[in-house]
């Protein structure tokens, strides 16, 4: 396996992005890998890593880079109240709108690599990126052709962004992996959005995973469920196999 760390220019500086792929067989379809509040971090590389090693470019983007965070890691501690609330304004910095101009800067650089194919693209969120994902697929429906949204927050909106509604303008297939124990995304959003792409003509799926919480495929959380995450995983490689090879 192949793996870098690159500054990637965008409109407003520099996301560091890590990158990885296989060694041989190139190129590869791309992958955009947003991640989740917390930030950048090992769990989230050895994630990328999983999914590079079937076949796939990997880039996992640090999307804090404004705030000039790298790592929540690396911060000086803080009591646990503080912590999460200084999480939040990270996370509340961004916007749909700043996150794909960073992924329009992240598609240019990976047009001129050699080992990223230039074909159908594919993206993932987790939490709060859920929504980042369906956005990238439906700002880019030539480009995106599978999207994944993994407990993602934020389903059902008023704005014309909201999930349920850029997921009937994407050009692929969208899948929504939500746990049935999700205070930030309680089973009554996650119905309004299966009722409403019903009745679109969305190429897109919502599965809700029984008795797990949110969280539930991330290793080091509290909330993992081992069965749940080997599920997601499955689902994940069988979704871009059928729309990127």
């Amino acid at each position: 396996m192949i793996e870098q760390t690159v500054d990637i220019p965008t409109k407003d500086g520099f996301t560091t992005t890590f990158i990885t792929h296989p060694e041989r067989g190139g190129p590869h379809p791309l992958i955009l890998f947003f991640m989740d509040a917390p930030g950048i971090r090992e769990e989230l590389r050895d994630m990328a890593r999983r999914l590079a090693s079937v076949g796939y470019y990997v880039m996992l983007p640090n999307m804090y880079y404004r705030r000039g965070v790298m790592e929540l890691a690396d911060l000086p501690p803080l009591p646990t109240d503080e912590t999460w609330a200084r999480m939040a304004g990270f996370m509340n910095s961004l916007t749909i709108d700043l996150v794909m101009e960073d992924a329009a800067a992240l598609l240019a650089y990976a047009e001129g690599q050699a080992a990223a194919s230039d074909g159908p693209a594919g993206c993932l969120g987790y939490c709060m990126s859920g929504q980042y994902a369906v956005n990238a697929a439906g700002r880019w429906p030539a480009r995106i052709a599978a999207a994944a949204s993994i407990y993602g927050v934020s389903l059902v909106t008023d704005r014309g962004d909201s999930p349920h509604l850029m997921a009937q303008k994407a050009g692929g297939e969208v899948y929504f992996a939500c746990a049935e124990i999700d205070r930030f995304a309680p089973l009554e959003m996650v119905e309004a959005l299966s009722q409403s792409l019903a009745t679109s003509s969305a190429n897109a799926e919502v599965e809700i995973y029984p008795g797990v919480e949110h969280g539930f495929a991330f290793p080091q959380r509290p909330a993992y469920n081992r069965d749940a995450a080997e599920r997601h995983w499955e689902r994940l490689f069988a979704l871009y196999r059928r729309n990127l090879g």
